[in-house]
Order: structure tokens, then C-alpha cells, then sequence
């Protein structure tokens, strides 16, 4: 690799406190943020999806957030602050001289391609002896896990246990693209996994049983493990409805790549598909299927437009509207009746039966939710009403004997504190889980860290719908922009406060929003409805109200 090389790349008058700009070096970009009198230069993309990290929010307190997803890094040194990124960015060395702000960087680590950052710790600091650490789960939260214990320090072994055949992959792209290759969407390979941060993957593989005081799991009931600390991140398990014809072959739920594969099989030209429910993944299945020439999609749902009770009426009919515009067919405010079966085989769904109608259907897909994965747990732990369990500030589980020790759970199976007070809840998102597992790591390598993060997601629905905060239980909703031609963004209310925001083709609303959330100063609705704009509100100078609130603490 070539030598680092100092170069001057802007004016230094050109970088205000609080600013970021992307400027060119060589052939690659750096990202400038200027906080106070400290300039910092980084990578200029995002490690989730490569967004121009220069478009996004920067707060006073060095987090530079993606425009698109919500990804955040630290621009002092590089790491990653927040999920869904898979890894910190670079971060260069930056000083004035002669009015100019000088980056010294290796030219290749400014390129797109080389956008992400190796991880810390090297597997000369492993130490391989020891019970260490057992994750039982692949999926995204177990994932970002290990990745935080790595990153803050940790030495020890790690075990992750995963039913799937793969390692941990990017689960949001299979309902939006039926990818159906698992080595398309792995984070990390099992090999970089194993080699990079010293994980043994096992795949495959089932935790049959448990004994938490002498902090064993034994695998599909023969192979006993023994841990120091224990993380479920089992996920949840998609439900079916109680109704005949449910277990059809071609009668499917949706979670990760083998369904995915039966999907992509059973979508061809031609085929008529039945959706069950209008949950994101539904919708984000119906938008990927209607790019297949397929005779028919219909959309049966309970509430009176997709999405009701998230995003509210408003915004529901808007997205309704967009893809009926596609071919899409909605029979809303009906109860399935039953799947009918057909008469040659007994094994196969012909149709779906609603207010005595008979929709057609070569294949269904129920899309009605999920369960929490916590069958694993009965007997040992005392479950919540939704079969989640109840979690700390830093996600231990509650409600276990005193002799347990050790236990730790995150992502759809997880109940902690939400960060503005309300109550406690289980998200079931990928990117929570992944913020949960960010800061479950710190914290086991020795660097108590409470989980406190604003929830985000996002969904592809014609455009990308972006939204954060928690607005279960909304009372009115503030629309700003047009609905109808998906360009707007939505404020949830609850108790005359902002609990919540949702937006299309508005970035970095979502993220700036986010962050208001975070520093405790989203705008009230008042404000908001006489025309206050969110992105005017300064988070990034040293003079801003959230630095001076910092200060005043």
C-alpha cells in the first residue's frame, strides 16, 4: 500500500463550526466536520449502503448520522456511534496551515470501496481460553454482538449458535429483492468471522435446553457448552393463522432465505398471489412481486388502509393509492374465512376465502406478525403477556431466580426501558436489535453502556419511508408536504408531544429528527404546525441550544 500523503483540500474560511462538507482527495472523498475550533476529517460514506455521510445531520457532540437509514458514526475518531452500520469509517489526521486545512490519509482508504474501517481488535489479542461469551441466534442483533465485544476489547471466546445454514446476513433485502443467496447479504463470512474476530459460527445447529445456574446450553440435546455470560438473540417466528387450509405447501410465512427461495420459485409471470395482512413485510413482498408480471396481488388486510395504526390514516391511504396504482388489488376490513384446498391435492391452496368470496391464488403468503422465539425459556424466566422478556437499561434479563447469573437477551424477544420514558416495549426491527447488541457488547467488555436509542426503520413502499421514535398509542398526526405523491413527513403525537416521525423523499428529516429526540429538543407541535422546519434548528455549532444544554448539566 501506498505511503500516506498530506494534502491541502479546502479553504480554511470555507468550514464554518458546526459544517460538514465532502472534498476531494486524489481520486477518493474525505468528509470534514468542524466542531468548535477542532476540524476532523473521516471517510465520506456510509459502511450500511455507501450515503454520502455529507448529506446527513451532525451533532455538537461529534455524531454524524446517514441520511438514509440512521447509521451513525463518531466523526472524532471514526466509530461507529449507532446500527445499522456494519463498520466504523476511517479517520484521518487533519490540521490548518497557511488558511488551508491539510488531510493526511492512505490516498486508497479515501476511495468508496475502502470506505469501512478494519476492526480494532486482532486475533493476536484473543485468548482462547475460557467460557466466554455464547450467543444463541445468527441474526442481526447476535451479529452486532460480537462486532461491539471485538470493538471495545473483549479477549475472550465467543460461540455463536444459529439455526440458519449461513452466517448473519442482512435480512431487510429479502423482502424488498427475494434475494434467495445467503453469501449475497452475509455481513461477514464464517471464515472472516473466525479469523478477523475470533468467533466460532456454528450453523445449523439447535439450543435444545438450558441449565442457567451452572451456565450450560446444550445443543440439539446432546452437546453441552458452558458460558460466562449468556445472549438470546433468538428472534421471533412468523405466525399462522388458526384457519383451515393454513399448512397448504404452497401456503408460506416470511423470515429469512429459504422462504425467500419458495417466494422467488412461486412468483413467476403469470401466477396469482394472496397476501395475508398488510404488515410491511406483506407490502414489501407485494412491491417486489409486482415487478414480475404476475396475473394477480392481492392485499387482504383488517384495518381500513395498510399500515393504520403505525402511520396513520393519512399516510395509509396514500401508500394504499400508490400501489393499487401498480396492479395491486386490496380487500381491506375483512376476516379470512378460510384457504381453499384443492380437490386433486390436499396439500396444495387454490384460493382465499373472504366475505364469501373466493379470491384465487396459485401461492399465499401470510404476513400477520410474528411470535417472540422464547419457547427456549419457559420454565427458567418469567415471560411477559406477548411472550417477551423483560429486559434492564442494560438488556439483562428481569424477572430470573437470584442464582442466575450471566443472562442477557435483545431484539424481538426483548422488553427494555424505551429512551423517553415510555414504559417498557419490545420493537421488532433489525435495526434495534442491532443497537441493543451495539450496547449489550460495550457493556460485557467492560464499559457499562445503558441502552438508550431512538428506534429507526425504514421500508420500501415506491419510495423509501423512513421514520424513528416509538408512536404506538399516537393521538393525532401533523402532516407536512404531500402525502399523496409520497413527498411528505409525518409528526406523531401523543400528550402534546412529538413521540415519533415518518417521511418520503424528505432526507435528512428522519435523521435529523432522530436526533432532536435523542437531545430532548424535538420542536412541539405547536411550533411545528406554525411552520417550524426541523432542519433549520441548529444541533451542530458549539452555540447551539443542545451544546449549551450539554454545558448546563
Amino acid at each position: 500500500m501506498a505511503h500516506a500523503k498530506s494534502i491541502p483540500v479546502l479553504d480554511e474560511s470555507e468550514l464554518k463550526d458546526g459544517e460538514m462538507k465532502e472534498v476531494a482527495f486524489e481520486q477518493g472523498k474525505v468528509l470534514l466536520a468542524r466542531l468548535g475550533d477542532q476540524i476532523h476529517a473521516t471517510s465520506a460514506f456510509c459502511t450500511h449502503y455507501g450515503a454520502p455521510l455529507a448529506k446527513g445531520v451532525l451533532s455538537h457532540d461529534g455524531q454524524v448520522t446517514c441520511p438514509w437509514h440512521g447509521a451513525c458514526f463518531n466523526v472524532c475518531n471514526g466509530d461507529i456511534e449507532d446500527a445499522p452500520a456494519p463498520a466504523g469509517i476511517h479517520s484521518f489526521k487533519a490540521h490548518v496551515a497557511d488558511g488551508k486545512i491539510h488531510v493526511t490519509a492512505h490516498p486508497e482508504y479515501t476511495l468508496p470501496a475502502n470506505k469501512s474501517r478494519p476492526p480494532k481488535l486482532s486475533t493476536t489479542g484473543f485468548d482462547a481460553v475460557g467460557k466466554g461469551v455464547i450467543i444463541v441466534g445468527g441474526g442481526a442483533g447476535a451479529f452486532h454482538v460480537m462486532e461491539s465485544l471485538r470493538e471495545n476489547g473483549y479477549k475472550y471466546p465467543i460461540t455463536m449458535l444459529s439455526r440458519e445454514p449461513h452466517a448473519p446476513i442482512d435480512r431487510t433485502k429479502l423482502s424488498k429483492a427475494l434475494i434467495t443467496d445467503a453469501s449475497k447479504v452475509e455481513w461477514k463470512s464464517a471464515a472472516e468471522m473466525k479469523i478477523k474476530f475470533g468467533t466460532n459460527l456454528r450453523t445449523g445447529v439447535t439450543v435444545t435446553s438450558l441449565d442457567l445456574v451452572n451456565r450450560k446450553v446444550v445443543i440439539d440435546g446432546k452437546d453441552a457448552l458452558t458460558y460466562d455470560k449468556l445472549v438470546l438473540a433468538t428472534g421471533s417466528t412468523p405466525r399462522r393463522l388458526p384457519i383451515p387450509g393454513a399448512d397448504c405447501e404452497n401456503v408460506y410465512t416470511f423470515r429469512g432465505i429459504e422462504d425467500a427461495k419458495v417466494v422467488d420459485a412461486a412468483a413467476q409471470k403469470g401466477k396469482r398471489a394472496v397476501l395475508l395482512g398488510t404488515s410491511f413485510i406483506s407490502m414489501e413482498l407485494a412491491v417486489a412481486m409486482g415487478k414480475r408480471e404476475l396475473a394477480s396481488i392481492d392485499v387482504i388486510g383488517m384495518e381500513e388502509v395498510p399500515f393504520q395504526a403505525v402511520l396513520g390514516k393519512e399516510v395509509g391511504q396514500a401508500l394504499m393509492k400508490y400501489h393499487e396504482s401498480q396492479g395491486i388489488k386490496f380487500h381491506m376490513q375483512v376476516k379470512v374465512e378460510k384457504i381453499v384446498v384443492s380437490e386433486e391435492n390436499d396439500k396444495l391452496a387454490t384460493g382465499v376465502v373472504v366475505n364469501g368470496e373466493t379470491i384465487p391464488a396459485d401461492f399465499v403468503i401470510m404476513g400477520v406478525g410474528v411470535a417472540p422465539a422464547t419457547e427456549l425459556l419457559k420454565g427458567h424466566v418469567e415471560l411477559e403477556k406477548d411472550g417477551g422478556v423483560k429486559v434492564d437499561e442494560y438488556m439483562r434479563v428481569l424477572n430470573v431466580p437470584n442464582t442466575v447469573k450471566g443472562l442477557y437477551a435483545i431484539g424481538d424477544i426483548a422488553s427494555p426501558p424505551l429512551f423517553a420514558g415510555q414504559g417498557y416495549a419490545r420493537i421488532e426491527h433489525w435495526n434495534v436489535a442491532s443497537n441493543q447488541g451495539r450496547a449489550l457488547g460495550q457493556s460485557i467488555a467492560g464499559i457499562p453502556k445503558v441502552y438508550k436509542k431512538v428506534p429507526v426503520f425504514w421500508s420500501a413502499q415506491g419510495q423509501q419511508l423512513r421514520y424513528c421514535g416509538y408512536g404506538v398509542g399516537f393521538e393525532d398526526v401533523i402532516i407536512t408536504g404531500d402525502a399523496e405523491k409520497l413527498k411528505f413527513v409525518a409528526y406523531y403525537v401523543q400528550n402534546n408531544r412529538v413521540i415519533a416521525i415518518a417521511s418520503m423523499q424528505n432526507d435528512p428529516v428522519m435523521s435529523k429528527c432522530a436526533q432532536l429526540l435523542r437531545l430532548g429538543i424535538m420542536p412541539s407541535p405547536e411550533e411545528l404546525r406554525g411552520g417550524l422546519d426541523p432542519l433549520s434548528i441548529d444541533i451542530s455549532s458549539q452555540n447551539s441550544v443542545a451544546a449549551q444544554q450539554t454545558v448546563s448539566v
